[in-house]
C-alpha cells in the first residue's frame, strides 16, 4: 500500500472530473400507470419506437402477415361484390341452376380464402406479438442484473415487476391486435369508400356525410369509458392488495380478534369496486343505444334512398345490397381506428416506461481496462478513509473516516448498535458500492480499479437471513460454484451441520425447497446458506450475524465447523451476540459510523468502553 498516488485516494469514482454527472441508475420510476407530478402527459407515439425496432428484426414474420392481412381485407371486400352478383343475376327468374351454384360456388371460395387469411394473419401477428415482447422482457431482465443495490433503494422492486408483467402485456396486445386491427380497418375503410364511389357516387357522398355523427358519440362514450375502466381496474388492484395482506397477516387478524373490522372494510372495498364498475356499464349501455339508434337509423335512411333509387332505375337491388353491406364495414372500420389511437397512446406509456428500464446504466461498472487482481489471492483487505452515504440517504453518513487494515487470513468481529454501519462494510467490499471518499483495496488493488465479478469471485458471503430461491436443494446448494460436484456438495453440508436434514428430504438434492425455501425451517435455510458459502471456497468470508436463526445445539456445531474453516481464509464477522465472536483475532467496535474501538474481547472487556458496556447488557440479559 506503499507509493500511493492521489489518484488512489480520491473522493469517489468521479473525483476530478467536474461537477459529477447525474445518476442514471439511481433515478426513481414513475409508480406503474402513473406519470410523475412534473412530467408533462405525453400524447406522443415516439416510445413505440422501441417496440418497432425488435420486431423489426422479424422481417419474413412481418412480410407473411402483411400479406395474409391484404388477402383478408380484399376477401371481406369480395363478399359484398358477390352479394350484387348473386342478387342482380341468381335471383332473377332467368337465372338457371347452374348460374345460381356458380355464384355462390364463388362466395365460398371467398369465404375459404378468408377463412384462411384469417387464421395465418391472427398466428404471425400474435407470434410477431409474443416474440417483441419475449425480446424485451430478456433485454429489460439483462440490464437489471447489471444494476447496483442503490438502484433498487429507490426504484421498488415490486413496481419492477409490475412492468415487466402489465407493460409488456399492454405492448403484447400492442403488436398483436391493436397494430393488426389498425391496419386491416385502414385497408378495410379506404378501399370500402372506393368501392362505394363506384356502386354508387352520390349515395357514398351521403354516407361520408354521416359517418362522422357515428363516430362522434363512440369516441365522446369511448374516452369516458376508458378512464372509468382504468379507475375500474384500479379498485380490482385494491381487492386484491388488500387480499394479500390480510391473508399473509392472518395469525394477527385473528389474534387480535379483527375478523369482523377486516371483513367490513373488505365490503368497502368490494362495494367501491362494483360501484365503478356500475358506472362503466351504464356509459356502455348509453353507448350502445346511441350507436345503435344512428348505425341502424343511417341504415334505413341509405336504404330508403336506394330503394327510391332502384324502382326509378337508376341501380339495382344487388347494388343497395352490396353499398349497405360495404357501408356497414367502412363505418366499422373507422369506429375500430378511433379506439386502436388510445390503445396505441396506452402501448407509448408502457413503452416508454419500460424504455426507463432499459436506459438505466449501472453505477458500479468495470473500468475500461480492469486492473486484474494478483494471483493467488491473498485475502488482504485496506480501507482508508472511507465515508460513504447510501443514495437513498444522502443526508446521513454510514461511514465516516473509516480506515481499517485486515490481514490474509485474519478473523474480523464487527459489532456495534444498529445502525452502526457495519453491514455496510458488506456492502463496499462485494462493491455493490463505492464509496464518496477513500480508497477500499483488496489485495493491494483499489475496488474502483478491479472488474466487480473478478472481485466477487473471491468473496463467499452468508447473509444474515438465509435466502434461497425456488428451485431444488441441489442448485441452492451450488449457486456460488455451479459446477461442484454431488460429493463436494455434501461436504459442504456436512461442514455447515445440513447433512442430515438434507438426506431426510423426500428427494434428496432433488427435492423442491419451496419459494424462499419454504419447505426448510429459519435455521435450516440458514444452515443452507452456510453450506453455499462454504462450497464456494473464496479467500475472504463474510459471515453477517451467520448463526442468528440456529438453535443453541445448531449454533455450537456450526460455530465449530466455521472455526475450522476459517483458518486459511480472510473472515469478516457482523455479530450483535457477542458470545459468537469472542475467539476472533480482532474485535472492531462501530459506532455512527466511525471506529471507536478495536482489540481483543478480553482487551476491550478491561477498558470499559461501548464494547465492554454491550457485553455486560447482553451477557446479563443472557443470564437472565
Amino acid at each position: 500500500m506503499h507509493g500511493e498516488t492521489p489518484e488512489d485516494t480520491r473522493a469517489g469514482p468521479h473525483a476530478g472530473d467536474g461537477p459529477e454527472p447525474a445518476n442514471p441508475e439511481a433515478a426513481t420510476l414513475a409508480p406503474d400507470g402513473e406519470e410523475a407530478e412534473t412530467a408533462p402527459k405525453s400524447r406522443s407515439l415516439a416510445p413505440l419506437r422501441m417496440v418497432f425496432g425488435t420486431a423489426v428484426q422479424y422481417p419474413r414474420q412481418i412480410a407473411l402477415a402483411l400479406v395474409a392481412l391484404v388477402i383478408t381485407s380484399a376477401a371481406t371486400l369480395a363478399i359484398p361484390w358477390r352479394f350484387k352478383v348473386i342478387i342482380d343475376e341468381a335471383f332473377t327468374g332467368s337465372a338457371s341452376t347452374d348460374d345460381i351454384a356458380h355464384a355462390f360456388q364463388y362466395l365460398l371460395m371467398i369465404v375459404v380464402v378468408l377463412g384462411i387469411g384469417t387464421a395465418l394473419r391472427f398466428y404471425f401477428v400474435s407470434w410477431l406479438g409474443e416474440r417483441v415482447v419475449a425480446d424485451i422482457r430478456l433485454k429489460v431482465q439483462q440490464n437489471l442484473l447489471r444494476l447496483s443495490p442503490g438502484f433498487y433503494e429507490v426504484n421498488s422492486p415490486k413496481e419492477i415487476s409490475s412492468r415487466m408483467t402489465s407493460d409488456t402485456a399492454i405492448i403484447e396486445n400492442v403488436v398483436g391486435t391493436t397494430v393488426s386491427v389498425a391496419l386491416r380497418n385502414t385497408l378495410t375503410g379506404l378501399g370500402g369508400i372506393g368501392f362505394l364511389v363506384f356502386l354508387a357516387p352520390s349515395l357514398t357522398l351521403g354516407l361520408l356525410v354521416g359517418i362522422p355523427l357515428v363516430i362522434v358519440p363512440i369516441v365522446y362514450f369511448g374516452r369516458k369509458i376508458r378512464a372509468v375502466s382504468r379507475t375500474s381496474q384500479d379498485r380490482i388492484a385494491d381487492v386484491g392488495a388488500y387480499v394479500t395482506e390480510v391473508l399473509s397477516a392472518m395469525k394477527i387478524v385473528q389474534s387480535f380478534g379483527q375478523e369482523k373490522r377486516e371483513g367490513d372494510r373488505f365490503a368497502g372495498v368490494v362495494e367501491g369496486t362494483f360501484e365503478t364498475a356500475r358506472r362503466r356499464i351504464l356509459l356502455r349501455a348509453a353507448m350502445t343505444t346511441v350507436v345503435i339508434l344512428l348505425v341502424f337509423g343511417g341504415v334505413v335512411l341509405v336504404m330508403w334512398r336506394g330503394a327510391l333509387a332502384v324502382a326509378a332505375g337508376e341501380i339495382s337491388g344487388g347494388t343497395i345490397a352490396a353499398f349497405v353491406l360495404t357501408g356497414g364495414l367502412v363505418a366499422g372500420a373507422l369506429g375500430a381506428l378511433t379506439e386502436v389511437y388510445g390503445d396505441l397512446l396506452r402501448g407509448a406509456g408502457a413503452a416508454s416506461r419500460l424504455a426507463e428500464l432499459l436506459e438505466a446504466r449501472p453505477e458500479i461498472a468495470p473500468p475500461a481496462r480492469p486492473q486484474r487482481l494478483p494471483e493467488p489471492p491473498r485475502g488482504s483487505l485496506s480501507f482508508r478513509n472511507v465515508t460513504f452515504r447510501y443514495p437513498a440517504r444522502p443526508e446521513v453518513a454510514a461511514l465516516r473516516d473509516f480506515t481499517l487494515e485486515i490481514e490474509p487470513g485474519e478473523t474480523i468481529a464487527i459489532v456495534g448498535p444498529s445502525g452502526a454501519g457495519k453491514s455496510t462494510i458488506f456492502q463496499l467490499v462485494e462493491r455493490f458500492y463505492d464509496p464518496q471518499g477513500g480508497t477500499i483495496r483488496l489485495d493491494g488493488i483499489p475496488l474502483t480499479k478491479a472488474d466487480p465479478a473478478e472481485i466477487r469471485a473471491r468473496l463467499a458471503l452468508v447473509p444474515q437471513e438465509g435466502v434461497l430461491f425456488s428451485a431444488n436443494a441441489r442448485d441452492n446448494l451450488r449457486y456460488g460454484k455451479w459446477d461442484a460436484s454431488d460429493e463436494d456438495i455434501w461436504e459442504a453440508a456436512r461442514a455447515a451441520n445440513a447433512e442430515t436434514f438434507l438426506r431426510a428430504l423426500p428427494q434428496g438434492l432433488d427435492t423442491y425447497l419451496g419459494e424462499g425455501g419454504t419447505q426448510l425451517s429459519g435455521g435450516q435455510q440458514q444452515r443452507v446458506a452456510i453450506a453455499r458459502a462454504l462450497l464456494r471456497d473464496a479467500p475472504i468470508l463474510l459471515l453477517d450475524e451467520a448463526t442468528s436463526a440456529l438453535d443453541a445445539e445448531s449454533e455450537q456445531l456450526v460455530q465449530q465447523a466455521l472455526e475450522g474453516l476459517m483458518a486459511n481464509r480472510t473472515t469478516l464477522v457482523i455479530a450483535h451476540r457477542l458470545a459468537t465472536v469472542r475467539a476472533a483475532d480482532r474485535i472492531v467496535v462501530l459506532d455512527e459510523g466511525r471506529i471507536v474501538e478495536q482489540g481483543t474481547h478480553d482487551a476491550l472487556t478491561r477498558a470499559g468502553g461501548l464494547y465492554a458496556r454491550l457485553a455486560r447488557l447482553q451477557f446479563a440479559a443472557d443470564a437472565a
